[in-house]
């Protein structure tokens, strides 16, 4: 079990920053795939099709959803087995999990297509934006069963130690969606096709690596003959919910944002508002990334009980995530005009709605930090109630409040202001999370 010697060795910074940096730089690198069709199809096609990919992303957010669940759930109950000396059953959940998805993937992608033609002609949406919508959506769900395994072979990648693979897959898919977006749009003029195509392309590198890696016996990770136990789904479900809820109702606030923006601006706020998800997206990634790679070491040493060790991983990581945190809001404000106009030229008049709205969210990047790992902490306690009611509370409850309050009383200001106000609302109830269960999980005395 040499790999598993990684979680027994003396814990320091250094040996955090080695599960964490390939993660954040993998999480990185995965918001890129998001960030790169954007740019490519506002610069190369125009604005339709860039609303068009702002209108297919809650259905999008639901494959990213299940996924997720099943992946951050997974490893938490499986690493909690290895803490526990359970290998060979471990393995054995692992490899039956691995199949759900694959179920799952298949079941969506038939359900998506009939879907999404409803969806899309309920909107009433001029036939061009509506056309940008199908299109990009039914190449994107041939993709659905990759997308799923991505999501798990990345952290179960982590999970097994093999952390920088795992940043490696994600690196060769980020370039390669960069590469296949350049050519099948501006080469060979596939439109937003080719957007979706490379896309799903580039998430595939880390699922047929894994297929590989996981097919390998010398992985602590690896695929055997799975045994069906009805309460490992139902406990990774569990676990995962929180995570699942947070992409789910990401999908909901894109709705509202859309809406409420519609009737104070026009389309101009649709664009602008796709403009700010991108740069709030790049900023929560190094946050997810972080809270991913040190996920496997929460599980571990809580299944071992070694609370020493899970004390000192915590304390460490709220001071990392407040580093981050300054440092990303300083450069997200003092960047905000350079970061906008990779997307809208100056003189547009979403130009400046965006500028305005990014210097107002910017805020936001001092709490987001630790919502995000507030709530992956939980997950990899295998506590996932309290996980849900944390990332639904956040991303749904506190923001539904914020967006029908703000805009009312400040205009469009108020639009941009309900993302930091329902961040901090979120921090003030993550807080008194952690300090209720600390005596139960034995991880500190204080948040400091």
């Amino acid at each position: 079990m040499e790999n598993q010697n990684v979680y027994l060795k003396p814990l320091t910074l250094k040996s955090i920053l080695k599960f964490a940096v390939p993660t954040i730089a993998m999480s990185v690198f995965m918001s890129f795939y998001s960030m790169v069709d954007g740019l490519f199809v506002s610069n190369l096609i125009g604005t339709n099709a860039l609303s068009a990919i702002n209108l297919t992303a809650p259905v999008i957010q639901l494959v990213t959803a299940i996924s997720t669940m099943l992946a951050t759930g997974g490893s938490a109950v499986i690493m909690k087995k290895m803490g526990e000396q359970k290998t060979e059953e471990a393995k054995e959940d692992f490899t039956f999990l691995i199949l759900v998805n694959v179920l799952v993937g298949l079941v969506m992608c038939g359900l998506g297509y009939p879907v999404m033609y409803c969806v899309f002609e309920e909107m009433n949406l001029s036939a061009d934006v509506a056309g940008y919508c199908v299109e990009y959506l039914s190449r994107y769900l041939m993709f659905t069963v990759p997308i799923l395994l991505m999501n798990n072979f990345t952290l179960y990648m982590i999970a097994g130690g093999k952390a920088s693979l795992s940043f490696l897959c994600s690196v060769a898919g980020g370039v390669l969606n960069v590469v296949l977006d350049y050519v099948l749009i501006a080469v060979y003029d596939m439109g937003i096709s080719g957007a979706a195509i490379a896309t799903g392309l580039g998430y595939s590198v880390t699922t047929v690596v894994g297929m590989f890696v996981f097919s390998g016996k010398k992985s602590l990770l690896h695929f055997k003959k799975p045994v069906f136990r009805f309460t490992v789904l139902v406990n990774a479900a569990v676990n995962g919910c929180s995570e699942m809820a947070t992409a789910l109702v990401t999908g909901i606030i894109t709705m509202m944002f859309n809406w409420t923006m519609l009737h104070y601006v026009g389309e101009n706020g649709i664009a602008a508002v796709t403009i700010i998800m991108y740069v709030l997206m790049f900023a929560s990634s190094l946050y997810t990334g972080y809270s991913y790679g040190v996920s496997p070491m929460i599980s571990f040493y809580h299944g071992g009980e070694n609370y020493e060790k899970l004390r000192k991983l915590i304390a460490v990581s709220l001071r990392v995530i407040g580093v981050i945190s300054i440092l990303m809001a300083a450069a997200s404000f003092l960047l905000t005009k350079q970061l906008v106009s990779v997307f809208a030229n100056p003189g547009n008049p979403v130009y400046d709605l965006a500028v305005t709205g990014n210097r107002i969210c910017t805020i936001a990047l001092f709490f987001i930090g630790f919502n995000i790992f507030a709530s992956g902490m939980f997950t990899a306690l295998s506590n996932g109630i309290v996980s849900a009611v944390l990332a639904f509370s956040r991303s749904f409850v506190f923001m539904l409040v914020m967006m029908l309050v703000l805009p009312a009383v400040f205009g469009v200001n108020g639009i941009w202001l309900a993302t930091p106000a329902a961040e901090f609302m979120a921090l003030v109830f993550s807080a008194a999370m952690f300090q209720k269960y600390k005596k139960r999980y034995g991880y500190g005395k204080s948040i400091g």
